[in-house]
């Protein structure tokens, strides 16, 4: 066995470095980047708020806000800074604000309204994931960014993490040859799983599905690491843990009659932010943050596994559950001349005990620092081969395994650092979305559906040439 550590780029990521697209956006040296904001919930006041303040606060700074719930608009503006306006009408905002960026954290079935208006005005886009959910809204996006010369930056942050970055440049290099098949699972725990049913999220005109607000991390990740297009989709889903599966059912938590016998039961007043961004503000919008995962209006899935035909003819057997007893990933890749296999925090690979409970709390809330001794492997066998060789990155325990941060270092500061193209634009937001959309689909139709019944972009065998 042989291990090689990877430190930054190899000398095919070095090879695929180019102008960053949208290095025109970035302010002149010494001068601000100005951004403005629709949505200020969780992601939106955090990550992209008091977050990125507190990080790169010497290079960018709002100078508005908008949100259809006015606590939560007038509590950001309190925590932006005191030249931040706030607008109850975004339209107002696009007519009154200074903004290099808006940005787009809002419901995701909601994205479209808000970049299509910002694009229309004259201004670029930065949206998070996934740029929207359904194919016309998808569209919609497409050509409002055509026509008005403007861009869109889609925050798919996970490719940014170190160690999947290590495995796209083994891809790259094609270290195992060429890839002919993929077996992607991926898990959510009962803690972290059951919250996406808490959750606006768990309403299909809201989110669409986990299929793509969630699975749009882990297609893009498939679509840039495999530096191709899918051209078909066949899938399978049901709803057979949360929602109607149960025998009680309150409205949310912090008012439910089962909290003594029920495992999902969730403290929200535990959480001071939370309380702050949600509970203090329900009486401007009904919102209840801390909802019941056996609620009758769930309608989404809970199981979901699908199989991806590739226009360079890869196969990807894909799936995820949402009540898994642990949080992680497994991956595979077979190639012409061997297999990469590797994964993050499954625990008994990792060889680790974890407190499930608060798993995905601290990943969000750790510093960007590596964690001391520990590594995550990626695993290459050659074909007739009589050992493996082993290939490390440090554990980074920061949000997406330090993508977060880096994710929007490139944006703002490192401008020209774009390895692999790895920044991503609505082609890519694009891509990822139709697989969750054509997956939606197939279980509707019981029947493989492809890309092509849903946009008029053709599918292309090789994304870049690097």
């Amino acid at each position: 066995m042989e291990r090689r550590s990877f430190v930054k780029y190899t000398a095919a990521a070095g090879a695929s470095l180019m102008l960053h697209p949208f290095a025109s956006l970035a302010s002149p040296t010494g001068k601000k980047i100005k951004l403005a904001q629709a949505g200020t919930g969780h992601r939106g006041s955090g990550f992209w708020g008091e977050d990125l303040i507190k990080n790169f606060g010497e290079y960018i700074e709002f100078t508005g806000v908008h949100d259809s719930n006015t606590g939560r608009m007038m509590r950001a503006q309190k925590r932006y800074g005191a030249d931040v306006k706030a607008f109850a009408s975004f339209d107002e905002m696009l007519e009154k604000v200074s903004a290099d960026y808006i940005i787009v954290t809002t419901v995701d079935a909601t994205h479209h309204e808000f970049i299509v208006k910002a694009l229309k005005k004259g201004f670029n886009v930065i949206t998070e994931k996934p740029m929207t959910t359904d194919e016309v809204k998808c569209k919609e996006i497409i050509d409002a960014e055509k026509s008005s010369g403007k861009k869109v930056i889609v925050a798919f942050n996970y490719r940014h993490s170190v160690h999947n970055m290590q495995l796209k440049e083994l891809l790259a290099a094609e270290r195992v040859g060429k890839i002919t098949s993929v077996d992607f699972h991926w898990y959510l725990n009962v803690y972290h799983g059951a919250d996406y049913f808490r959750r606006w999220h768990g309403r299909m005109n809201k989110g669409g599905s986990l299929w793509v607000h969630k699975a749009t991390h882990h297609f893009d990740l498939l679509n840039w690491w495999l530096n191709s297009e899918p051209v078909e989709v066949s899938a399978y889903g049901s709803l057979d843990h949360y929602g109607k599966n149960n025998a009680f059912r309150g409205t949310n938590c912090r008012s439910c009659e089962h909290k003594g016998n029920c495992k999902f039961y969730w403290d929200m007043t535990k959480d001071a932010r939370l309380m702050s961004l949600y509970a203090e503000n329900e009486k401007y919008d009904g919102y209840l943050r801390d909802g019941c995962v056996w609620s009758n209006e769930i309608d989404i899935f809970d199981k979901m596994s699908a199989q991806i035909i590739y226009a360079n003819g890869v196969t990807v057997n894909y799936s995820l559950t949402t009540y898994s007893p642990y949080e992680g990933w497994k991956i595979a890749f077979n190639g012409t001349k061997g297999r990469l296999d590797t994964w993050e925090d499954i625990p008994f690979m990792q060889k680790v005990q974890e407190d499930q409970s608060k798993k995905h709390a601290v990943e969000m809330s750790e510093a960007d620092d590596g964690v001391k001794g520990e590594v995550r492997e990626i695993i290459a066998m050659d074909n007739f081969a009589k050992k493996f060789e082993v290939y490390t990155t440090p554990i980074i325990k920061a949000g997406h395994g330090g993508g977060d941060v880096r994710m929007q270092r490139r944006m703002f500061i490192d401008t020209n650092d774009n390895p692999h193209h790895i920044m991503a634009g609505t082609r890519d937001g694009a891509m990822s979305i139709l697989i969750g959309i054509a997956a939606r689909k197939s279980i509707a139709l019981k029947r493989p559906v492809k890309i092509s019944e849903l946009t008029d972009l053709v599918p292309k065998a090789n994304r870049h040439d690097v």
